[in-house]
């Protein structure tokens, strides 16, 4: 017996030993911060050459890290643009073409009223590989008028504090100290993490502070209130990067920066009033869009580059090239999943395909930059500009609703698509509108009725009562 008991012993401390062995090293496993704005244009950061704009502690992240010229979302708006991030799907794929607002806006545009919590997100990728999630500021994959969304922990964040959800609304200046507190619990746990950091700025309403105002005093009123928040957001990125400089966590974290798409407003500015928006307060309006794309035709809610290049800046240091500026390389929003899984080592669910494809060899710098899978844009209705379009290898095309052929530009040798080629490649043009089609074949025809909230107008029922716009002008500030 007594033998027994000690081959037994042995067998287990054996098969222990080896579980331990075969387990990732949580220590050792990279955390993610990924710092996702709103509106942020492409030309709006001072290492992007901004004439006033002055953001050093991104600039920061651009010198310690590598900076990616070509990188885009998946829409020109905010909801579909954050459904790719979640995703790694193309989001008409999950009819959410648009920004969510109320009900009936919803229904008329053949949205649903959320994005369904069913579906294998990043956050919940993430998680069942161990590591910590945390969503902290802007939400909008609901709203905040349809209160019976489901929240932000319903896709697999731990924690959570945001605004443009429903329950209560995040202040919009409390993001990084939350995040920061996240932080600093987890690295006394010594567990990985991962934050999506969804930032207010620079998006309408501009909740400014004297404090940041007075550092452009040179400025007119718009462009004051437009540097002055972004100087905001830029120095509670600093805050963020001093914890981890703190924490001794910066070699092992991979830090993100980003924005949803480009720059609102027509640029030039306008009058200096207020509006009012039910998840975030009161603040200064339109005028102030003085965002800039870079060079790149069109803005927020067009599909061409103004609206979808954006910046991308990405930090880790010992893996991801320092001071480097990477010109040629493709990279989508809908890779950020399969990218971000592939760094923690997170197996996706079976039966889940990805629109997108893991770049952590482009992000490290070790794989030619040549995109062999292509990419597709659903964008808003319109009468004149393109509906849809599709990347794929060297070239983009664009289209009517109709998929009459709008423009064809090859992005190898034009990636601000200037010099529209489709009079002389009409074989091309027509090669990629085929292929295009046959994405959208794919497609759902109809939102899945599980995403309605119960307030949405019945066939035979009343209405549900109004529900009040999401801001309102006070131009008496």
């Amino acid at each position: 017996m007594k033998t027994c008991i000690l081959l037994l012993a042995y067998f287990l401390l054996a098969t222990s030993t080896t579980i331990a062995a075969e387990q990732p090293n949580d220590a050792a496993r990279p955390n993610i911060l990924f710092i996702f704005t709103d509106d942020w244009g492409w030309g709006d950061l001072s290492c992007h050459g901004h004439p006033y704009l002055k953001t050093p502690n991104i600039d920061r992240l651009a010198k310690e890290g590598t900076d990616f010229h070509r990188f885009t979302v998946a829409s020109g708006v905010c909801s579909p643009s954050r459904t790719a991030v979640m995703t790694g799907h193309f989001p008409a794929r999950h009819n959410i073409d648009g920004h969510f607002a109320t009900v009936n806006s919803n229904a008329n545009r053949g949205m649903p009223d959320w994005l369904d919590p069913l579906t294998p997100t990043l956050p919940k990728m993430l998680r069942s590989a161990g590591y910590a999630t945390a969503h902290f500021g802007k939400w909008h994959l609901s709203n905040n008028m349809i209160p019976d969304s489901p929240l932000p922990k319903d896709y697999g964040y731990d924690e959570y504090g945001a605004f443009n959800c429903a329950g209560e609304q995040m202040p919009v200046h409390e993001d990084a100290a939350r995040a920061i507190a996240f932080i600093e619990k987890n690295a006394v746990a010594k567990r990985p993490f991962f934050i999506n950091l969804w930032m207010h700025e620079p998006h309408t309403p501009f909740h400014t502070l004297p404090e940041y105002r007075n550092r452009f005093p040179e400025l007119d009123d718009t462009d004051n209130v437009y540097a002055s928040v972004l100087s905001h957001a830029d120095d509670r990125i600093g805050e963020l990067l001093a914890a981890l400089d703190r924490l001794k966590l910066t070699d092992n974290t991979l830090v993100v920066f980003s924005s949803d798409n480009g720059p609102a407003g027509g640029g030039r500015g306008g009058k200096l009033n207020t509006m009012y928006d039910s998840a975030t307060g009161e603040g200064f309006g339109t005028g102030c869009s003085v965002g800039t794309t870079g060079g790149r035709n069109g803005r927020k809610k067009s599909i061409r580059q103004g609206g979808i290049g954006v910046p991308f800046i990405a930090r880790w240091p010992g893996k991801i090239k320092a001071d480097a500026i990477d010109e040629v390389s493709w990279i989508s929003a809908v890779d950020l999943l399969p990218t971000f899984c592939e760094i923690a080592g997170a197996e996706m669910p079976t039966g889940y395909h990805p629109d997108g494809k893991s770049q952590l060899a482009t992000l490290q710098g070790t794989e030619l930059p040549i995109r062999d899978k292509p990419l597709f844009w659903k964008g808003l209705p319109s009468r004149k500009g393109p509906v849809y379009s599709i990347l794929d290898g060297r070239w983009r095309l664009l289209t009517s609703t109709d998929f009459e052929v709008l423009e064809l530009f090859d992005v190898n040798q034009d990636p601000l698509e200037k010099n529209d080629l489709k009079s002389s490649h009409p074989e091309i043009a027509d090669e990629l509108r085929e292929k295009l089609q046959g994405w959208h074949a794919t497609l759902p025809e109809k939102p899945n009725p599980e995403c309605f909230s119960k307030y949405r107008i019945k066939a035979n029922g009343p209405l549900p009562p109004a529900v009040k716009p999401a801001f309102q002008f006070n131009p008496s500030r």
